[in-house]
């Protein structure tokens, strides 16, 4: 074992604080990495503070990880030490279900192991990216293609593959029409993604606040939903919605946006449950789906995609002192757009 610091939220909603952790000795088939760069991920959050319920504390939040590899165990084929790597929201899965042996890992039937807050196979709690070092399963690690900084592909690894997989998988593409809630850390890569993918986009804000920045990220029009002329305007455009909002919302508004045959996709994750008139989808055959991360293949197609298109996350680095400080100014949607912890300071 190895001691490495840390930053753990000690107990549900308590402050994180600076800390020590044991990673496990480099096995045949792992990689160890020195973590660069972390991304604050709204999931970070809503786990440490246990919105989605019963968590595993202390807690090392964490899945956007951005390092180099230092040292690689003796079966390890597929990475060599100072290559530029990353790590998102898992490290494990069982690998034999049809999901895993499909490239859908995320979707492993028995449940993959996330980067933190989960379970690993040797039955030991797992920590995330808030540290210094970590260890993991060569199968897991994706290669971070020159061109990209590592603080701006960190977020990537959740953000960036969050937004992408739904965008491939509903057909994001030149002639299509896709809308994107929310500009947060989410919704901005959305935007950028579906752009470059060739979509028509529009981005669906509370407000006009943020509508310099969308427009230069790649979005075509820029409408806010606090306005009712929004919906009166826009109904029936849309082939796609992608959510990125972890609120509760009217979906029967949203729904009334789609084209007929089109699906809102939601990757943001309220706390809370939602009540729907089952006619929001009747009506036009539409989809309410949703989608989580992606594959390990998918997250290097992503990534490869982000390289061949200039594309990184728009990033505020922070030092690892600021992260509670940080967790608040998510709360109140100030960031553009994402923070991403300089581990040199922890």
């Amino acid at each position: 074992m190895t001691t490495v610091t840390a930053y753990a939220a000690p107990a549900p909603k308590a402050p994180l604080e600076r800390t020590t952790i044991e990673r496990r000795e480099v096995g045949e088939f792992d990689v160890l990495i020195d973590i660069k760069y972390a991304g604050i991920c709204h999931s970070d959050i809503h786990q440490a503070r246990e919105g989605w319920g019963e968590a595993i504390f202390p807690m090392v939040p964490g899945h956007e990880i951005a390092g180099v590899v230092a040292e690689v165990g003796t079966g390890v084929t597929g990475f060599a030490v100072g290559d530029r790597v990353g790590v998102g929201c898992m490290v494990d899965s069982c690998r034999e279900c049809d999901n895993c042996k499909a490239g859908l890992e995320q979707y492993c039937t028995k449940g993959a192991v996330m980067t933190y807050n989960g379970v690993g196979k040797d039955g030991q709690p797992t920590y995330g990216g808030y540290s210094q070092k970590i260890v993991v399963d060569e199968n897991y690690v994706v290669g971070i293609p020159e061109g990209i900084g590592l603080d701006e592909a960190a977020p990537l690894l959740c953000a960036g593959i969050t937004t992408y997989s739904p965008l491939r998988h509903w057909n994001a593409g030149p002639g299509k029409k896709v809308a994107v809630l929310g500009m947060g850390g989410l919704g901005h890569m959305a935007v950028k993604l579906a752009h470059a993918l060739g979509a028509e986009v529009t981005v669906l804000s509370q407000s006009l606040r943020k509508q310099e920045d969308g427009l230069k990220l790649g979005a075509d029009h820029y409408y806010a939903t606090s306005d009712p002329r929004t919906f009166e305007e826009l109904a029936g455009t849309f082939d796609l919605i992608v959510s990125t909002v972890s609120a509760p919302l009217d979906f029967g508004a949203y729904l009334a946006l789609l084209r007929t045959d089109g699906a809102l996709v939601n990757v943001g994750a309220p706390e809370e449950p939602i009540s729907l008139n089952l006619f929001s989808v009747i009506t036009g055959r539409k989809t309410l789906a949703g989608s989580g991360i992606g594959g390990i293949q998918e997250t290097q197609e992503m990534l490869d995609f982000c390289a061949e298109h200039g594309l990184g996350a728009e990033i505020e680095v922070i030092r690892a002192d600021q992260i509670n400080e940080a967790y608040e100014r998510v709360l109140a949607s100030d960031v553009r757009y994402r923070f991403v912890i300089d581990t040199a300071t922890i």
